[in-house]
């Protein structure tokens, strides 16, 4: 395990990259204020560099919000979305911290879809992300790494991305969630009868709840 020092990269910091590509913009944005002591034990535990954009994510920020919080990207944890990168990651995808995770959740959105940057046990693009989504309980690869996924979701068609999965005054609807929370859908958005979001019920619920859930369902269809 490297240290903290050993982790904090002065001559090239990942953050004037990130900082570049927040200039270029096109979406909506929020950079959630950082908990020093949080973000240190954060990078510890996650064993990557500041020098790249992963690294400076977790050791600049506590997290970031796009598209008024649809999309959540984890940092180090803050008040509007308060889970660690690798907090949120222990328990799930590795038992304890140093140990080689399946795969690394990196972000989530306000629907209950899940992004990983996958080491193995997700498919067979290696340090790719992939995208669980409701509507297929599949992890999907994305054929992006981790900086292009940043970059994406700063100046990417996120609409696009969410078009079948968008209803009516939804800017107002998840002004009403914080960064533990997702939308559940009644209907289940992977039924037939859930494929019209719009006649859709919509409650919100702890992500941890829905996370567990997903992956029994996921589970369920794998074993049919």
């Amino acid at each position: 395990m490297k240290t903290l020092k050993e982790l904090i990269n002065l001559d090239e910091p990942g953050w004037e990259l990130v900082s570049e590509w927040i200039s270029e913009a096109e979406n909506d944005f929020e950079i959630l204020p950082r908990d020093g002591a949080r973000a240190e034990q954060e990078l510890v535990n996650a064993q990557v560099t500041t020098r790249s954009p992963m690294g400076a994510v977790i050791y600049e920020t506590g997290g970031i919000l796009i598209d008024h919080g649809w999309l959540r990207i984890l940092g180090s944890g803050s008040e509007k979305l308060d889970r660690g990168l690798t907090s949120w990651n222990k328990g799930k995808t590795f038992e304890n911290y140093g140990d080689q995770p399946s795969h690394f959740l990196i972000a989530d959105d306000i629907i209950g879809g899940y992004f990983a940057l996958n080491a193995g046990g997700i498919g067979t693009e290696i340090g790719k992300v992939y995208y669980l989504a409701q509507d297929s309980l599949a992890w999907e690869c994305l054929d992006t790494s981790y900086s292009e996924f940043l970059y994406w979701a700063f100046t990417g068609d996120i609409h696009k991305f969410y078009k079948l999965f968008r209803w009516e005054n939804w800017q107002d609807d998840i002004k009403a969630a914080n960064g533990n929370e997702v939308f559940s859908f009644m209907p289940f958005l992977w039924t037939e009868e859930g494929k019209d979001i719009a006649k859709t019920t919509r409650a919100l619920v702890p992500i941890e709840e829905n996370y567990r859930l997903t992956l029994d369902f996921q589970k369920e269809f794998s074993d049919k």
